[in-house]
């Protein structure tokens, strides 16, 4: 049987099914009913508990190799006295919370909530409290705080949501608050539309690569070179980053480093059918007749086309994790990220390079605390800008050390209330 082309899977009876999903005002209602309810989350991602492996392999999954992070020897020597993880994996590190089952009314309200609709992560906010050390094991509740209905350039009507996930250690700490802001579009619309469609794919000669191998030479990490407040003015550069060319390679690192994708997690053999059982929806045939993942528009570029779009793309998590990276090499082993906000502002293709740059915008003191305001911009071979996000670091003074901040005594009892339930249902269990 020969294979099929994206215009080939688009005229197939199981691509129109897959795509024939809308967004309705039923969906919209529900959603707006379910702002605020907070629930324990019970997946099991792929990582549970931190270690001093799955820490190193999350760091060179976004291709940093910052001994803090890498190098336990290292590590003993810095004012941690242990490898830590980068900021950002504590997004894709949880255990199963226990917490009480959501009445009937709220299962009533989530039942087939988003059947079929195709769901992109925008941006994000980030607010950090602590570390997270080997032997950590984090879990998290979440909810959606906000919900607005809107009318998108690329795929027609869509609805923007943010949802707060908080992440708490196994001593009931607030370790950060995780607030994504999520797209949901339709996938006929954004298939009809193609507005990338007519986007060539990068080609690069040996002079365009030594180019980019330029930049990663130049690249510096800080580590135990102390960044001091003191020396720090509104105006400074912090330097420039290369990412990519993007390459399949980098989606499959990514995920081996521990981006499960829980709950829909592509799985093998058995475990595959389950899950395609589990949620049908969230499965399409492929050129060759098989029944996939459609987030395979990650690594697939027939599928990617079949949708709309001219190439297979990034995960926006992998650029805010690269966003954490740049950060952290400017500020060093004793600087604290305390907050991110970014904006993903366009596809990231296979074959795209990345270019990061950023600056100072402004000091202050604020509780004790000495931070260090920046903005950084990504831009890509052609000249888009696909990211922008400001951030604040606390740097330590001459002679000082930087903290992080203090948890709002709302958001920590809040957490501590959630954590005592969980174990509360550990017992009886």
């Amino acid at each position: 049987m020969a294979t099929k082309s994206p215009d080939d899977i688009k005229q197939s009876d199981e691509w129109k099914k897959a795509v024939d999903y809308a967004i309705t005002d039923n969906d919209i209602e529900r959603q707006e009913k379910l702002l605020g309810y907070m629930q324990a989350a019970k997946t099991r991602e792929y990582i549970q508990t931190a270690t001093t492996d799955n820490i190193r392999n999350f760091a060179h999954g976004t291709g940093d190799d910052n001994p803090l992070f890498c190098d336990p020897e290292y590590a003993r020597g810095t004012r941690w006295g242990s490898v830590i993880a980068p900021g950002m994996m504590v997004g894709q590190i949880n255990a199963p919370m226990l917490g009480d089952a959501p009445g009937d009314d709220i299962k009533a309200l989530r039942k087939s909530l988003w059947k079929g609709v195709h769901v992109f992560v925008s941006g994000s906010t980030w607010d950090w409290y602590r570390p997270v050390f080997p032997g950590d094991t984090i879990y998290s509740y979440n909810g959606d705080e906000t919900s607005e209905v809107k009318t998108s350039e690329f795929s027609g009507r869509s609805v923007i949501t943010v949802r707060k996930d908080v992440k708490i250690n196994q001593r009931g700490e607030v370790v950060a608050v995780y607030r994504i802001l999520r797209v949901l579009t339709e996938r006929k619309t954004a298939a009809k539309k193609g507005k990338y469609s007519a986007l060539e794919p990068a080609t690069y000669t040996d002079e365009d690569i030594a180019k980019v191998d330029e930049v990663y030479a130049a690249e510096m990490v800080r580590g135990a070179e102390t960044r001091h407040f003191d020396d720090v003015q509104v105006g400074d550069s912090l330097g420039k980053m290369a990412k990519g060319p993007l390459t399949v390679t980098d989606v499959i690192v990514y995920h081996a480093g521990g981006y499960g994708f829980v709950p829909y997690a592509p799985t093998v053999g058995r475990l595959a059918h389950k899950n395609r059982k589990r949620i049908p929806a969230f499965y399409v045939k492929n050129e060759y007749g098989v029944p996939d993942v459609a987030q395979r528009l990650h690594w697939d570029p027939v599928w990617a086309q079949a949708i709309g779009n001219p190439m297979a793309y990034d995960y926006g998590v992998m650029r805010e994790s690269y966003l954490w990276h740049y950060l952290n090499d400017w500020a060093g082993d004793d600087g604290i990220i305390t907050h991110v906000h970014d904006e993903i502002r366009k596809f990231n293709y296979m074959g795209d390079v990345q270019t990061i740059t950023g600056e100072v915008t402004g000091k202050r003191e604020d509780g004790g605390q000495n931070l260090v305001d920046v903005k950084v911009i990504f831009t890509n071979q052609r000249g888009d800008e696909t990211v922008r996000a400001t951030a604040t670091i606390a740097l330590p003074k001459k002679g000082g050390i930087a903290m992080y901040p203090q948890v709002p005594r709302d958001l920590a009892e809040e957490a501590a209330k959630m954590m005592q339930r969980h174990w509360e249902l550990s017992r009886k269990g």
